[in-house]
């Protein structure tokens, strides 16, 4: 069982949903300022995602936690991160899964499937630890929100 504490968001909607979640993966970072990370090595992240919004779905959700696992431990768990450069790259090749990539694509993959629900939450934040001293959170501008 996960409690942990997790930097918070400011905002002013009525609700707030965490969902936490282990993906135990591998990745490699293929660039000479990596040092040893240029290395095939793996970790168990821990990955917070939050979603706030003021309205609930038909079924009393925000968003359906399940859903937010679909989208992201079932795409990444037990998997070399770096296979999955179709979601990592967009158009840029130099987009390697670091902890930081990692966290704004978790964030994008979410957001783009609220954006298609009927009350719109918004994904406010999204916290990747890596390694037990080093975590990344990734928040969008706001206006991008």
């Amino acid at each position: 069982m996960m409690h942990q504490l997790y930097p918070q968001v400011m905002h002013n909607y009525r609700y707030e949903l965490n969902k936490d979640m282990h993906i135990a993966a591998a990745h490699f970072i293929p660039h000479e300022a990596a040092g040893s990370c240029a290395n095939v090595h793996g970790h168990t992240y821990i990955v917070n995602v939050t979603v706030a919004g003021d309205e609930l779905d038909e079924s009393g959700f925000l968003v359906n936690f399940q859903t937010l696992k679909q989208l992201v431990h079932r795409k990444l768990d037990h998997t070399l991160l770096n296979d999955h450069s179709d979601w990592f790259d967009g158009h840029d090749p130099n987009r390697f899964p670091t902890s930081e990539v990692v966290a704004r694509t978790i964030y994008e993959t979410i957001q783009r499937h609220l954006d298609t629900l009927p009350h719109k939450p918004k994904c406010l934040q999204v916290f990747v630890r890596e390694t037990p001293t080093s975590y990344v959170v990734y928040r969008p501008k706001a206006g991008e929100r």
